[in-house]
């Protein structure tokens, strides 16, 4: 009995193990009408021209009003990187991060590290475990990226200074830029355990400084990924961890300065 429990276990791990291998990412599906638009740029000395950032108007979470726009960003005016922390109602430990970076004049633009969902689809880790969801990187304007989550989502979002060079944060954002290049050129799959939006923005800080952030729970689980931060020293203040989390909670200010065309700033005061 022992011997074809064993058989049969054997047989179905192989069998899983070739259909596992199988499978192949892809940047042709029938994707979700807000990541059908793949972004990209060029790289001419300082000046980065992004492609497509994404710049949607949102009734609600499932209706919304599409557009995009190009824009060109000169590294030497870059001032600062912003980490946004965005925890799930309801689900313990989970959350979604990303990065958006400010240049001077009071430009922002977000990268934000996502599934890429066909029609129909929604999150699931442990089809996040099975090679099925392509990873995208989503380049956005702040009205759209933050708003959708404070605003629409009703979730609680963070917006946290990193404390970093200047030189530092023009190598994170030249290589998320590259990473968006080349998953434009060979997607990736997703995976719930190494290839998310915490484990990506990792790999890119460690890319600069190795060994700057050490692989812990909260890079799996992300929802205190901010204090975790803040014990590695990469949060810019002076204030306690709790203090610091009510200052740079941003949803009172996301709501009151909606239409603010000045949003990203207003949301920072």
């Amino acid at each position: 009995m022992i011997k074809w429990t064993l058989i049969v276990l054997t047989t179905v791990i192989v069998l899983f193990g070739i259909w596992w291998l199988a499978q192949t990412p892809s940047n042709d599906r029938d994707w979700n009408a807000d990541q059908v638009t793949l972004p990209y740029a060029d790289i001419k000395g300082n000046n980065v021209h992004i492609y497509n950032i994404r710049n949607f108007s949102y009734a609600s979470t499932t209706s919304y009003t599409q557009d995009y726009y190009d824009k060109t960003f000169d590294l030497s005016k870059l001032k600062r990187v912003w980490f946004v922390m965005e925890p799930f109602a309801g689900v313990t430990g989970a959350a979604h991060t990303f990065l958006s970076f400010e240049f001077e004049q009071n430009q922002f633009v977000s990268i934000s590290i996502e599934i890429r969902k066909e029609k129909g689809e929604s999150f699931s880790a442990v089809k996040g475990l099975l090679n099925q969801y392509e990873l995208m990187y989503v380049i956005a304007d702040e009205r759209d990226v933050v708003k959708l989550r404070s605003n629409f989502r009703k979730d609680q979002v963070y917006v946290y200074p990193i404390k970093t060079s200047s030189d530092r944060a023009k190598a994170v954002f030249l290589s998320m830029i590259e990473r968006t290049n080349n998953l434009k050129e060979k997607p990736e799959f997703y995976n719930t355990i190494y290839n998310t939006c915490t484990t990506n923005i990792l790999r890119h800080a460690n890319e600069i400084v190795p060994g700057r952030i050490p692989f812990r729970l909260e890079v799996l689980l992300p929802a205190n990924s901010d204090r975790f931060a803040y014990k590695l020293d990469l949060i810019d203040t002076d204030l306690s961890f709790e203090d610091a989390r009510k200052k740079f909670l941003i949803n009172d200010r996301a709501l009151k300065y909606a239409d603010s065309p000045d949003f990203s700033v207003r949301i920072r005061e």
